[in-house]
Order: C-alpha cells, then structure tokens, then sequence
C-alpha cells in the first residue's frame, strides 16, 4: 500500500471506505498521514482493526443488515458539505457491496436480503450480482462520488474481482457506472428472481442513465495475479515448476473436472509441463446451491476435483479464499490429499452425496482436511494450487 500512498492532501481528509481490508488499510492512512483525519469504514464482524481518527463500523456479509446501513448514513453525511480543498479517501476491498448499504427510497432492506440472497444462490457471477446491487442502491454505482463533489476523491482499491474492473470492485461507490436499470432487470429475470412493484419503480426512479464520472484518482493496490506470482515465485526457490493459469471464473464443478484432466495428464508424462508442477489459479468460480449443505465456492471445487482425482497418488491440491472465510463457514478452504476419498470412506462419509447436497464443509470436516485461518484482512479472491509429484 505505502508504494501508491500519495502525499497527504491539504484541506479536510476525511477516509471512508468498506469491505474486509479497510480497517487494516484505515490504519495504514493513520499511521502515515498527519492529523486531522476522521471518516468511518465498515467491516464484516470478526474484521475490525483499531484505529484512532477513524471509526470502525463491523457489519453484516454477505447479507446487508441495519447496522451496515447506519453506518453507510454516516458516511453519506461525513462527505457531505465538503470544499474543493478538501479529500474524500475511499477504501474499497472484497465484501464492500453488502456492507456499504443504502436501499433505494422504496426498497426496504428485507427486500434487498432477499434479493440478494437469491441472487448468491443463482450461480450468477459476480459482475451480474454487483449490477443488480448497483440499481438497488443509493451509494454504489458512483453515488458516493457524487455526493463528495466538489471535494477531490482518491479511490485506494485491493481487487478480488475477475479482471480487475474497478467498476465491480464493493459495485463502485466512487466510479461512473455503465450499467443500466434494464441490465439489472434482464439479470433477476434470467434468474427468475422477482422483485416488488414498489422496488421496480424505485429502480427506474432513483438511477440515473449515468453516475457522473468524477475526476477520481483510482489505485489498485493488490490484485490475484499478485498471489498467483508470489506463489509462483515460491514454487521455483523450492525446485517445482509453476503452471500459472491465471483468473478463472466458471462452475465450480466444470472447473475441478477440468483440472482433474490437466493433472493426470502432467502426472502420466504428457502434460504441457513436466513434474514436480504446481498448476496455480485464481479467481471466483461460481456455484448454483440445490442443497441444504453447508460449504464455499472452494470446498465444491475441492470436493469435486477429489472426486474426479479418485485418489491418484501422485497429486494434492489446496483451495481457499484468500480473505480466510470459504462461503458462510468458518474455514479459508481445504486440502485435497491422495487418501481423502479413502478417509471419508472409512468414516461412511459418502462424496458425491455431499457434492449434490452442496455439503462441501461436512465432508471435509470428516476427512480432517479444513484449512481454518480466521479472517486474514485482506481479499484477492480465490487461490487454488494444484501439486504433481515427479
């Protein structure tokens, strides 16, 4: 972060932000501006970092709650009344669209849960998920911008979105949104999420056909590929060959398959690399739940590449969200090892019964192959490393 920090602005600094990382990068700021500052970041529960000007908000993910829209208020009135001399500082990092949450005049907030959890169950990626969010919001989709104006805005970014739009990124609070209320239809109809009369209306009545663009200073401070080289870097001190494959942003399921396929092909000599190899992957898989199971978009991914390795000797993975928290569990992930079907088989612990239930935790929570870290205060989403023994 200190090699994008800009000088500290003159005037007003006044830091706001939202997601897992923002209290760690508030802290930062502090530590290396002088005062005054003052602002408020909102955080998921178990995220929070103290910090001495800037209040510290913790909130719900993935689903907004009444705290996270309190606090969203706040910030709203801190940037508000600000001269062009003065700075808005905003912290954006994965998490930030469900905490930094204002319903539309109109929606009410149960309607924006409900939309928003059928939306995370749909399978739908990401870009389509923060474009609905963006229209049902009176702070995404460059909103807050516009309510800092005139005051300059510095936008400070940690990625975990595919590709890097930093328009997807917490949905854009402070970046002019291309999208459109007629995409964020299309996408709850493709999924067959309704919506109220009420919440069409206040749809088409509160977005604008464009968020005003400000002159904004945008940085991204850290992106996946930053992980993938890092892993990478690794790999080779330690004699392995690394395949870097880059994001990758399809079903959970397609994509364990696939990888099964790879592996075995290195592990029997006619794969695009030889062995010892490590096939590294980032990015956000998605998953359509049809289960009542318990798991994240890693643990399907893992159970499902046990599954199709069938216990090939030569090969273990690891797949976990860089963040420390896989879906609505407790774990980063899990590791994928040659005896984990053989494990659960002898604890009568059935895969593909989980794989279908979309219990991804409880198999591995038998097999004793959870990777729980707690929450690591940072977001560049998915990490997957796939390890062939010569």
């Amino acid at each position: 972060m200190l090699d994008w920090l800009p000088r500290r602005p003159g005037g007003d600094v006044v830091i706001v932000g939202a997601g897992k990382a923002a209290a760690s990068m508030a802290r930062v700021l502090e530590r290396n501006w002088s005062a005054p500052l003052g602002g408020t970041v909102v955080v998921p529960y178990g995220h929070s970092v103290a910090c001495e000007f800037v209040d510290v908000t913790e909130a719900s993910h993935p689903l907004p709650d009444a705290v996270g829209v309190k606090a969203t208020r706040r910030i709203l009135d801190q940037v508000s009344g600000l001269s062009a001399d003065d700075t808005v500082v905003c912290l954006l990092s994965g998490g930030g669209s469900s905490l930094l949450t204002l319903p539309l005049c109109g929606i009410s907030l149960p309607e924006k849960q409900r939309i928003t959890a059928e939306l995370l169950r749909s399978g739908a990626p990401i870009h389509e998920i923060n474009t609905v969010r963006k229209k049902l919001s009176g702070i995404k989709g460059g909103k807050l911008a516009a309510a800092c104006s005139p005051a300059n805005v510095i936008t400070l970014i940690i990625s975990d979105v595919p590709g890097n739009d930093v328009a997807i990124v917490a949905s854009g609070p402070t970046i002019g949104d291309a999208t459109t209320t007629s995409d964020a239809i299309s996408i709850l109809s493709r999924y067959d999420i309704g919506i109220s009369e009420s919440t069409f209306a206040a749809m088409h009545a509160g977005n604008p056909a464009k968020t005003r663009n400000v002159d904004a200073d945008v940085r991204t401070l850290a992106t996946s590929d930053d992980a993938l080289q890092a892993a990478a870097a690794r790999a080779l001190e330690e004699g392995v060959t690394p395949y870097v494959l880059g994001d990758l942003n399809v079903d959970a399921r397609t994509l364990a398959q696939e990888h099964a396929d790879l592996a075995i092909q290195i592990a029997n000599g006619g794969g695009p690399v030889a062995a010892p190899c490590v096939v590294l992957s980032g990015g956000e898989t998605t998953v359509r739940v049809t289960g009542n199971g318990r798991g994240g978009r890693n643990g399907e991914y893992a159970l499902a590449l046990a599954i199709a390795l069938d216990g090939h000797t030569a090969i273990s993975a690891v797949a976990c969200d860089t963040d420390g928290i896989d879906g609505g569990a407790d774990n980063a992930g899990t590791f994928v090892h040659p005896d984990t079907l053989a494990t659960a088989t002898a604890r009568s612990v059935d895969a593909a019964d989980c794989l279908n239930n979309n219990d991804s935790y409880g198999f591995f929570e038998q097999t004793g192959d959870l990777i729980v870290t707690g929450p690591t205060l940072t977001n560049v989403n998915d990490f997957r490393a796939i390890l062939i023994d010569a």
